[in-house]
């Protein structure tokens, strides 16, 4: 492989052999943080021999500042729109179904295939990244309501964390403020 520019910006798409495809979402002095379709995040070093660059963006010998990084991200999204990130099910709750059994035993108990829950604690995940990101982008609200809106988004994550039970990986689960986590 050729050897990568160590100047590559946010937003650059990068190939890497064991990876696979990913863009870069973060730059340190010797390091890349990227973000990879199947393997979440991780922290490469800029001169990997593994790295192939696809599409530069944003070249610059400089870090980014937070406003920048919000943009390119979102161009990132936009740009990778298509491809979904597939987030498993603990293996432990494969086949399994979720039972609510109401108090009143006179009551039929409802019953629903865990998978289908997860799916739907999945997809209500991604909304909320989906609405923070809106947030963060909006061109109309102050930095101070952007703060005070993504706090109230924070506490939602943090009331979701009873549900990381359910993921197989813990880079998938729901995290509220700094240090807590659920089971």
């Amino acid at each position: 492989m050729e050897e990568i520019q160590l100047n590559l910006g946010v937003g650059s798409r990068l190939q890497h052999t064991h990876f696979g495809p990913g863009v870069v979402v973060g730059i340190r002095y010797a390091t890349y943080l990227i973000s990879f379709i199947n393997h979440g995040t991780k922290e490469v070093d800029k001169t990997d021999p593994h790295l192939d660059e696809i599409i530069p963006e944003n070249v610059s010998p400089e870090v980014e500042t937070t406003a920048e990084l919000e943009i390119s991200l979102l161009k990132i999204l936009r740009q990778w729109a298509e491809v979904s990130e597939t987030v498993k099910l603990g293996d432990r709750w494969i086949g399994g179904t979720l039972i609510l059994q109401p108090a009143d035993k006179s009551i039929k108990p409802k019953e629903l295939p865990i998978d289908v829950f997860f799916h739907k604690i999945v997809m209500l995940r991604d909304r909320l990244r989906v609405l923070e990101q809106n947030i963060n982008s909006h061109k109309v609200l102050t930095d101070e309501d952007k703060v005070n809106i993504q706090q109230y988004i924070t506490r939602i994550y943090g009331t979701l964390t009873s549900f990381n039970v359910l993921f197989k990986d813990k880079e998938h689960w729901f995290v509220g403020e700094k240090g807590s986590r659920g089971d």
